[in-house]
């Protein structure tokens, strides 16, 4: 049986506990990538993933894996790396080219699932200031970053690249100290892969995620305009 069909004039979700169990998570199709669609979307734990060719797919899968913030795991190797790193790490600077470099073909796989339509659902998000990247830069090129959706203190991950060793690693391990700081309550990684979890992401259950967004994406935070003015060495991020 096929997950509902959504209407591009109605901004209305199924229940998530409907989900399918395979695919994990597959909750509805089609619809639009609206900001209004997409922000309703996040605050209920559901966002899209589907490739070329296919309808807009949303997802809400079960269990879910996080990083709480301040919880990244620094080996001793990333640590030593940090030290001596010349790289610096900003925020908001390069947005919609944090964006292309996740949409860049990978190693291991074939195509991109974030199409141009995706970008430029993201990208409105952006100017709207609620969604936003973080980048590692090395004398004005950029090595890595992650992008994602910032609702109250909530933020969920999006996406992340790698043009140099670690530079994955180091714009993770910046995010979860920068949101520790800011008392946010979780990032969300929506599905698990060996990197994440060797980075110390967990698994919750879905309705245990989905108390803590109910509690958390409404709440008060908004550090992102004053942290865009500044660029962060890479020994900053290093926990006592």
């Amino acid at each position: 049986m096929l997950p509902p069909w959504l209407r591009a004039d109605k901004c209305w979700f199924p229940p998530t506990s409907s989900a399918l169990v395979e695919p994990n998570g597959l909750l509805a199709l089609g619809g639009d990538l609206s900001p209004t669609r997409l922000i309703n979307a996040y605050q209920r734990g559901i966002f899209p993933w589907y490739s070329e060719g296919q309808p807009i797919l949303w997802w809400s899968p079960n269990p879910r894996v996080v990083i709480y913030p301040g919880q990244a795991h620094l080996s001793t190797s990333l640590k030593k790396f940090l030290r001596k790193s010349p790289w610096q790490v900003r925020i908001d600077c390069a947005f919609r080219e944090v964006m292309r470099q996740c949409a860049a073909p990978r190693r291991d796989s074939h195509g991109t699932w974030l199409l141009d339509e995706m970008q430029q659902a993201y990208a409105q998000l952006h100017t709207l200031g609620t969604a936003h990247s973080l980048e590692v830069w090395a004398d004005g090129e950029l090595q890595g970053g992650l992008y994602g959706v910032s609702l109250g203190r909530v933020f969920f991950g999006e996406s992340m690249f790698s043009r140099a060793e670690n530079a994955s690693k180091v714009a993770l391990v910046a995010l979860s100290y920068l949101l520790k700081q800011a008392d946010f309550a979780l990032i969300d990684c929506q599905v698990g892969n060996p990197h994440l979890f060797s980075m110390g992401a967990v698994q919750l259950q879905r309705a245990k995620f989905e108390a803590i967004l109910q509690q958390h994406t409404l709440a008060p935070a908004n550090p992102w305009p004053s942290w865009s003015t500044l660029s962060f060495p890479c020994e900053y991020f290093i926990q006592p």
